[in-house]
C-alpha cells in the first residue's frame, strides 16, 4: 500500500480550468481545444474595456440627474464617479503591463 494511494484520472485535471488535462496529450490535444479558446483573451478585453464604458455612462447618467435637479442622490453620483474612476484605473494599470510583457518579449534573445 502506497502512503499517497491510487490517483484517480480526475485528480489530474486543473480545479479552476477543467478543460486543462495534467494527462499526456491531455492538453491541447487534437480536437480538444475548448470552446472559444481562439479568441478568449481578446473577448476578455473587450469585456473590461465595455465594462468601464458602461460604468463612466452610468456615472455621468447620475450626475446629470443631480445637476438637473430630477433626483437629490448627491452621494450616489459622487460613488458612481469614484467606481467608475478607479476601474479606468485599473484599465490603464493593466495595459501598462501588457506593454511592458510586450516589450520584455521582444527584448529576449532567440
Amino acid at each position: 500500500m502506497t502512503p499517497i494511494g491510487p490517483i484517480a484520472s480526475h485528480a489530474l485535471t486543473s480545479p479552476l480550468r477543467p478543460e486543462i488535462s495534467l494527462v499526456p496529450g491531455g492538453f491541447n490535444a487534437p480536437g480538444s481545444a475548448p470552446a472559444g479558446a481562439t479568441d478568449g483573451f481578446g473577448k476578455m478585453l473587450d469585456g473590461l474595456v465595455s465594462t468601464v464604458t458602461s460604468k463612466q455612462d452610468a456615472a455621468q447618467a447620475l450626475t446629470r440627474k443631480v445637476l438637473l435637479g430630477e433626483t437629490d442622490q448627491l452621494h450616489q453620483s459622487v460613488i458612481a464617479r469614484q467606481e467608475a474612476s478607479v476601474s479606468f484605473a485599473l484599465m490603464v494599470e493593466v495595459r501598462n503591463k501588457l506593454v511592458e510583457s510586450y516589450q520584455e518579449l521582444i527584448r529576449m534573445q532567440v
